[in-house]
């Protein structure tokens, strides 16, 4: 089984936390440990979660974010159609339905 690297537009599962089963599109990897991840809902973009990479799984969706948005200005609804377009969308709420 190959290894999928992690790096910027990649999809990844959280594994660990209250977002738990959530996934993310990694924006940066700051070093061998830490990664900056958003969703554009839960997590935007100009607050993205910093995560450990050891509680994220690597999915096989690679967005590539250069080709798609050449000027560099990345929107959170782009995340979040690129996530539901792949399958990853949100599957519970944010906060519990009566």
């Amino acid at each position: 089984m190959e290894l999928l690297s992690l790096e910027p537009g990649r999809v990844v599962t959280s594994r660990q936390g209250r977002d738990r089963d959530r996934s993310f599109v990694i924006l940066r990897v700051e070093d061998d440990k830490y990664v900056y991840m958003a969703d554009g809902l839960s997590r935007r973009m100009d607050h993205p979660k910093k995560k450990k990479i050891k509680h994220i799984k690597a999915r096989p969706a690679l967005m590539d974010m250069r080709q798609a948005w050449p000027s560099g200005h990345m929107l959170d609804s782009d995340l979040r159609s690129f996530l539901n377009d792949n399958g990853y969308g949100m599957e519970r709420p944010l906060c519990k339905e009566d």
